[in-house]
């Protein structure tokens, strides 16, 4: 049973390393969105995925953007700023 799992977990990690991704989204212009951007749609990712559900115009996400920057800062915006630590955290008892 052992030698089918580790034959199993070897064959998907093998197609797993053919797998490969375009940097569709992702772009090194000036004027595209960075940490400072993404750190601003992560706060307002609330608000945004309403209004997404309600209009075709209003995206969550800025594409196509800096890269691992953006998508720090949107990390960044939706646990620290927008709330999601502060959800999580336990209250405090004296």
């Amino acid at each position: 049973m052992t030698s089918r799992i580790l034959t199993l977990l070897a064959i998907s990690l093998l197609l797993a390393g053919c797998a490969s991704q375009i940097d569709a989204g992702v772009t090194r212009e000036a004027g595209s969105p960075g940490f400072w951007w993404g750190l601003w749609h992560g706060f307002i990712f609330p608000w945004s995925f309403i209004g997404s559900l309600f209009s075709p115009d209003i995206a969550v996400y800025a594409v196509p953007n800096r890269g691992g920057w953006y998508d720090f800062g949107f990390f960044l915006g939706v646990t620290v700023l927008g709330g999601g630590s502060f959800f999580g955290s336990k209250k405090r008892r004296d």
